[in-house]
């Protein structure tokens, strides 16, 4: 997730921040050397879908299928309502394992989706995915020696709207985020740059102060996590909006200045080595964050967890982020890939903007220090299928 209600943002950080899910559905994909990709099928039923082995034979461990047993009872509300962009399922076909779901005990929860799924290959159900988590980082109510960064709410002068000179003929998709100046006129939106040297002062709400510029950038790259104050507090906030600047990847910038890889002098291509470059070169780090001229605004959550895109929290070693024209949001994932700790099964219930096409997926990792050392380093390969209703893929059969 748009960008993820809460999380903003599925983001896979073990590819450097190359793409994030926080990348506004109004700024442009971070460009990508090499000639322009293959065109990509717009829905699973256009990429291929195929019967896989049955849900019995997947191996499901006790732990992980009750995981995801009371992850995909969560989502079952609003998948029953949801209109399916992959062209797969729609919601009256989870009819039956939702109402199952809401009764059956966690302890068989292996038999649960053997009774009431089958397998789907998606085009050639090769799988990537990538990791995500909650950062939780250092804040305070209010302003005070060592908390001086605003982590602010939506502003009330950001606006959508259409240039006053930009021909109707050239107006595609939504307006462009900006404001009015002080004569009328439609401009962008304030900068990263402009925000930190104080554009906003006075005049956005601040939800709270962060004591680590560093840290509160990776947060906003996130678009959630949670703060936690000296006096124990724990604030969760959560994506609101965005300046409608473009998204910049400082990873890729790095990268091509040769600042990160395994030579001499060189900082490792993960979210750590990119955090010990800028911590160990401040002047040069602030600069390269702002680079990345889009800034997240942010607001106040209550409850458990972080919502994802399917409006529920996202549980950690459960839920997964995935592109909804290919996997129907609330639908379990199984992953079978080259790094173990995220084999196994998982529920959609996100979706984020670097997180695009059959078999990308973006698995999350919950709070804390281990949830941020898998996620900084995630970068799995192997084999995915999609648990569908069953008799599904007879009915998809005959449509062919």
């Amino acid at each position: 997730m748009r960008v993820p209600v809460a999380i903003g943002a599925a983001c896979g950080l073990s590819l450097v921040l190359a793409a994030c899910a926080a990348i506004p559905p109004s700024a442009p994909p971070p460009a990508v050397s090499g000639p322009p990709p293959a065109p990509t099928p717009a829905s699973a039923f256009l990429a291929g879908v195929e019967p896989g082995p049955p849900v019995g034979a997947l191996g499901l461990s006790p732990p992980n299928a009750r995981a995801a047993l009371a992850s995909f009872r969560e989502s079952c509300p609003r998948l029953l309502g949801r209109e399916d962009a992959s062209g797969l399922a729609q919601g009256a076909d989870w009819r039956a394992a939702c109402s199952a779901a809401a009764t059956w005990p966690g302890t068989r929860a292996s038999d649960f989706f053997a009774a009431h799924f089958e397998t789907a290959r998606i085009g050639a159900g090769e799988a990537f995915a990538t990791g995500y988590y909650e950062p939780e980082i250092l804040g305070s109510r209010t302003r005070r020696p060592g908390f001086e960064v605003p982590v602010y709410a939506m502003p009330g002068d950001l606006v959508r709207e259409w240039p006053a000179d930009l021909p109707p003929s050239e107006r595609e998709g939504p307006p462009p985020l900006g404001r009015r100046d002080a004569s009328g006129a439609f401009v962008p939106y304030y900068s990263r740059a402009e925000i930190e040297d104080g554009a906003l002062e006075g005049r956005a709400p601040v939800i709270a102060w962060a004591a680590d510029p560093v840290e509160f950038f990776f947060l906003q790259i996130q678009g959630s996590g949670r703060l936690v104050t000296p006096e124990g507090e724990v604030i969760r906030i959560g994506y609101a909006g965005q300046n409608g600047r473009g998204y910049t990847s400082i990873g890729a910038v790095m990268r091509e200045r040769g600042l990160l890889g395994e030579g001499p002098g060189q900082y490792p291509g993960s979210m750590q080595g990119i955090m010990a470059y800028l911590r160990e070169n401040p002047d040069e780090g602030r600069a390269l964050m702002r680079l990345n001229e889009s800034w997240i605004f942010f607001r106040e959550l209550n409850g458990d967890g972080p919502l994802g895109a399917l409006g529920v929290p996202v549980r950690p070693r459960a839920s997964v982020a995935a592109d909804p024209r290919f996997v129907p949001l609330g639908a379990p994932v199984w992953l079978d890939l080259d790094r173990d700790e995220a084999d196994g099964l998982w529920i959609a219930q996100d979706s984020g903007g670097a997180i695009k096409g059959a078999n990308r997926f973006d698995t999350f990792w919950g709070a804390g220090e281990e949830a941020r050392a898998i996620a900084g380093t995630m970068s799995g390969r192997g084999e995915a299928f999609v648990l569908l209703p069953a008799g599904t893929l007879d009915r998809l059969a005959q449509r062919r």
